[in-house]
């Protein structure tokens, strides 16, 4: 073929960076592009529940596959899935919204569509959506159209941020030059200045050969920004102790000899505060300092020798160095560093915490017991999500095998996200090895808001593995405000029934109440194979909660009081 549609010369592009499931919801005003996925070999429509849901999965997909796509029609498709593109843009991850809009003519002559706002305007969802967006682009142009789909995409994965790309109706099957393919959409960082790398350098290989008690501290953009790597080279090059952050979980291998645990300001265990507030240097990788990341801003370090790499630039104490991007920086220091740590002598990394103590099989469960004992079944290689809640939180005293992959919205901390992010990522887990296991911990209230995404997980029998922690009702809230308030309370569901419910034939649904029963069923052989979708009702006390959030409600509440 000498010319394909610009419909397929998306999907086309997306399957070479790797995006081979497409997120979202048909819609009339982009049903033409739709057609064009099926022309493209290995491409799947997921074909989600609705938007918001879709937007989730597409997160979750993109953290584990480096980007994604969603598609949803103009208008009223589009702003469902707002709430989840906001999420993906706030924690860096890299989701490109396709929206099927008006043809152009009709949008000339200003025609009183439906799905408009009833005033002409064709462009407003677009300008809600350039605020939540790294670019945006609407296609008007046949000629340039190619080149501005290779810009969104690329935009897309090199920040790790939203890109909105509109396609209006008309143009989808439009020809365009099928050799245009040929040519890879490039990837690539732009190198650092050279100037001001050096200085960055320099500067950090003097502070490190003057430390004595250094320490690294991994956080979200790590993983997101793809730095794991390097991150690990520079704890192995310099035996720092290593830490991470609530957000970080996953980017540094915690059976790692010098790995010291979850640093989370005045909420982390004091071994591990006193470790990382008593260094004399701090090497901060891909910080997002948000509240819930910092125990409410409560980092306290007693020394001002920080140095902060990020994806677009560096800082050494006060001073800043835009554009000097960590992945080249941490790749030079790490080849350099050698001979500045020559003098080091390690400081032992705290302990991890011991394992529970014995208790008789009948005790019930509860969350402190629950989270440390979580590490004993996660395998090498899981990809772990944990809801917006007491999971989120639980889930910093887990210890996670190496090369765990966590997945937990801190800083959007929109409710129900891990309902449609488990689908994304249980989608890319499949496409990477279907032996690769997917595990959700979500909460009873928490999955009232997206449970529908299960169907579509039974609907491609993929298999999960659901965790529902049913303590009757909003915990976060209650600790936060109104512990018996009628607001945060929800209806109890049968929650043993949703996947026959939902259509499922092969699956298997369990409630455990007691350490007995988790500990018979973690440690069963054909449970911890991924050969089904699993869901596991956990049952707790109403107000029972890891200890560190119920000390971060009390932060939250009083910073909610403060005049």
């Amino acid at each position: 073929m000498s010319e394909i549609t610009l419909g397929r010369y998306l999907f086309e592009r997306l399957k070479q960076v790797q995006v081979q499931t497409i997120f979202g919801l048909p819609g009339d005003f982009n049903l033409s592009l739709l057609d064009k996925i099926y022309e493209v070999p290995g491409m799947r429509w997921a074909g989600n529940a609705n938007e918001l849901n879709a937007a989730y999965a597409a997160d979750g997909y993109a953290r584990i596959k480096g980007m994604a796509c969603l598609i949803t029609t103009f208008g009223v498709g589009e702003l469902s899935a707002l709430n989840g593109i906001a999420g993906s843009y706030a924690e860096h991850v890299g989701v490109l919204h396709v929206v099927g809009v008006p043809s152009l003519s009709s949008q000339a002559k200003q025609l009183l569509l439906h799905h408009t706002l009833g005033n002409g305007d064709f462009t407003v969802f677009h300008r809600m959506s350039a605020c939540i967006s790294e670019t945006t682009a609407m296609i008007t142009d046949i000629a340039n159209a190619p080149a501005e789909i290779d810009r969104c995409i690329r935009t897309t994965y090199i920040t790790q941020r939203t890109v909105y790309l509109g396609l209006p109706a008309n143009m989808v099957d439009l020809m365009v030059p099928a050799d245009l393919l040929k040519t890879p959409i490039d990837l690539s960082l732009k190198p650092n200045d050279p100037e001001a790398e050096t200085e960055v350098l320099d500067t950090i290989l003097a502070m490190v050969k003057e430390a004595k008690n250094p320490i690294i501290l991994a956080d979200a953009c790590a993983s997101r920004h793809d730095v794991k790597a390097e991150t690990k080279q520079l704890i192995d090059t310099t035996q720092f102790p290593c830490f991470v952050t609530p957000m970080g979980k996953g980017s540094i291998d915690e059976q790692h000899p010098r790995f010291g645990g979850v640093y989370v300001g005045t909420l982390s265990r004091p071994e591990v505060k006193a470790a990382v507030e008593s260094a004399d240097l701090i090497l901060s990788v891909g910080a997002l300092l948000s509240d819930f990341n910092t125990g409410s801003f409560s980092y306290s370090y007693q020394t001002k020798n920080v140095v902060e790499f990020h994806s677009d630039h560096t800082k050494i104490k006060k001073a800043s160095f835009p554009g000097v991007q960590m992945k080249f920086v941490l790749q030079k220091l790490v080849a350099q560093i050698g001979a500045a740590v020559k003098d080091y002598k390690p400081v032992a990394a705290p302990a991890l915490p011991a394992s529970n103590a014995e208790c008789p099989a009948s005790t019930p469960l509860k969350q402190e017991w629950l989270w440390n004992q979580v590490g004993k079944f996660l395998q090498e290689g899981d990809i772990v999500l944990t809801e917006t809640g007491t999971s989120a939180f639980g889930i910093n005293q887990t210890h996670f095998p190496n090369n765990t992959y966590g997945i937990s919205q801190v800083l959007w901390g929109s409710i129900g996200f891990t309902g449609g992010a488990t689908l994304g990522a249980a989608f890319a887990a499949e496409e990477i090895d279907p032996k690769k296991r997917t595990i959700v911990f979500i909460g009873d209230g928490s999955l009232q808001l997206t449970v529908q995404e299960i169907s579509t997980m039974i609907r491609w029998n993929l298999k999960p593995y659901i965790f529902v922690l049913n303590n009757d009702g909003y915990t976060i809230e209650k600790l936060i405000h109104g512990p018996t308030a009628q607001y945060n309370e929800i209806q109890n569901w049968k929650h043993l029934d949703i996947l026959p419910t939902f259509g499922a034939k092969d699956y298997e649904a369990i409630r455990v109440a007691t350490t007995g029963e988790f500990n018979k069923l973690c440690e069963d052989k054909a449970f911890n194979e991924n050969s089904k979708i699993r869901m596991i009702e956990i049952m707790l006390p109403v107000m029972d909660a890891p200890s560190n959030l119920v000390a971060q409600a009390k932060l939250t509440a009083s910073i909610n009081a403060k005049q």
